[in-house]
């Protein structure tokens, strides 16, 4: 086998690989704004990271697949966004559910989702637990965005900011211009300040409303980014992944 990437591999090949039931990662992103100073699609993300993780895991003694990522995520905030393209959740709940469907079906029951959208992360709770119930099949997901975010100071992560554009920059530093924006002031919506995604403020309280990005604006600093902290990030994220995938296949 030359490619832990699925496609990339012959028919052969990939029938070959699969009778040791390796661990297979299914990258999950969107395509949506990241602001000036990521690409819109950070699908790529999500699967240069598995792709690290499946090297890894795979140096450590667990054999690791990477199945195609799914460029599109559940849609939520992001409508609004000129050129973004998103399923409706019920939709990706689908595809995920088939996705699992067929690796199932042919016995490869060690499976990870590596998600790198937020708008994911309901569908595919939704969609792991259905297969649990069916196949008793435990699957289990990395949220990485929601993961990293985690490892930062507080008031350091937004949308626009880190922890994807650090990443995007160690990543794939040739689509990321350098961008010194500030983030926009968020709108108001029936005379409430919108504090982020789908709330507002009323007295001090958290109120849940109806608005996407154009509304919300951005939430992170872009100019704040590294591709120095992304790269801690990365390595983190890779450990952690290439740790879970160890759990996987005993």
């Amino acid at each position: 086998m030359t490619s832990h990437r699925l496609a990339e591999l012959t028919g052969p090949a990939a029938r070959a690989a699969l009778v040791g039931r390796p661990v297979i990662l299914l990258p999950l992103g969107s395509h949506e704004d990241h602001g000036p100073g990521a690409p819109m699609g950070d699908y790529v993300l999500a699967e240069a990271i598995a792709d690290r993780i499946a090297a890894r895991a795979g140096a450590e003694g667990t054999p690791c697949l990477v199945a195609p990522a799914l460029p599109f995520g559940g849609a939520d905030w992001f409508g609004s966004v000129p050129g973004g393209i998103a399923l409706s959740p019920a939709t990706i709940r689908a595809v995920i559910v088939d996705m699992i469907g067929c690796l199932l079906r042919h016995g490869q029951d060690r499976l990870m989702i590596v998600n790198g959208h937020g708008g994911n992360a309901a569908p595919v709770a939704e969609a792991t637990l259905a297969v649990r119930r069916e196949h008793g099949v435990v699957i289990p997901s990395l949220y990485l965005w929601k993961i990293a975010t985690g490892w930062l100071e507080p008031g350091q992560a937004g949308h626009g900011g880190d922890p994807v554009v650090s990443i995007a920059r160690h990543l794939f530093p040739e689509l990321c211009p350098e961008a010194t924006a500030p983030p926009r002031a968020a709108a108001d919506i029936l005379g409430m300040r919108v504090t982020g995604f789908g709330t507002a403020e009323l007295d001090g309280a958290p109120i849940d409303v109806p608005v996407e990005l154009d509304q919300i604006g951005l939430t992170g600093d872009p100019a704040t980014a590294s591709a120095a902290r992304g790269a801690i990030l990365t390595e983190r994220l890779v450990a952690l992944g290439a740790s879970l995938a160890a759990r996987i296949a005993r």
